[in-house]
């Protein structure tokens, strides 16, 4: 096995993330492997001084910080780290430290199953559940972003922002994700039907201010029309 088949990239995408950065960099690396892992940090330009705490860290961690400064969205973010990965499988987990970065190896481990195309850490499996802190209103925006998305996978958390998959077999150039559910695109995108979930307890961020808006539910509705549209029409209609 070479050190490219080894190593895992984890992908973090940011924007005013840098009260989190610390904890979730330890947490990331007490779970993984650092001669055997990287964390790629995509930030939006953050004026908090996110990628300068991250440069600051380098110096003890492998993680670096890729700035995007002409373009914004957390789900193009993880694209870009993607792109940038080195490794054979990607994981990828936002920076709040809402998903437990101590499940990572159990993803990884999901997919030393060949026919498994992706690991997702869920919250809505048994096993899994949602911090007794997380408002009602938040509760009710994701059963019914689930419910409108259930027709397109089986998968039950469709909306979550930890999986790990394979570098090999993502398509980059098919996907046109608008707004935060990068999961549920490369989903659809790719007709992925294997879909591990793994049971986690989701919580709500450690610091920081949400970055879920109304706006972002107006564009994850813009992103199911496109989504739906793909799968009814197909590419070969010119719909993409």
């Amino acid at each position: 096995m070479t050190e490219r088949e080894r190593l895992v990239s984890v992908v973090v995408p940011t924007y005013n993330e840098c009260e989190n950065i610390d904890p979730l960099v330890r947490r990331v690396f007490a779970a993984v492997d650092s001669q055997e892992s990287e964390l790629i940090i995509v930030d939006d330009n953050s004026p908090d001084g996110t990628a300068a705490r991250v440069e600051a860290l380098a110096a003890s961690f492998p993680v670096r910080c890729v700035v995007r400064r002409d373009e914004r969205g957390l789900a193009t973010a993880v694209l870009r780290g993607m792109a940038e990965a080195r490794g054979a499988l990607i994981v990828s987990l936002d920076a709040d430290l809402s998903h437990p970065p101590e499940k990572i190896p159990e993803l990884l481990r999901a997919l030393e199953d060949p026919q498994v195309q992706a690991a997702v850490g869920s919250r809505f499996v048994p096993g899994g559940e949602v911090d007794l802190f997380w408002p009602l209103h938040r509760r009710l925006n994701s059963l019914i972003g689930r419910m409108l998305a259930r027709p397109l996978t089986p998968v039950k958390d469709m909306m979550a922002g930890f999986f790990c998959v394979r570098r090999r077999e993502l398509s980059l150039e098919r996907l046109r994700p608008i707004g935060y559910k990068i999961l549920l695109e490369l989903i659809v995108r790719h007709g992925w039907t294997n879909v591990v979930e793994i049971p986690i307890t989701f919580s709500e961020r450690a610091a920081g201010k949400t970055k879920l808006s109304v706006a972002e539910q107006v564009r994850y509705l813009g992103h199911l029309w496109r989504l739906y549209g793909y799968v009814l029409f197909g590419r070969r209609s010119g719909w993409r």
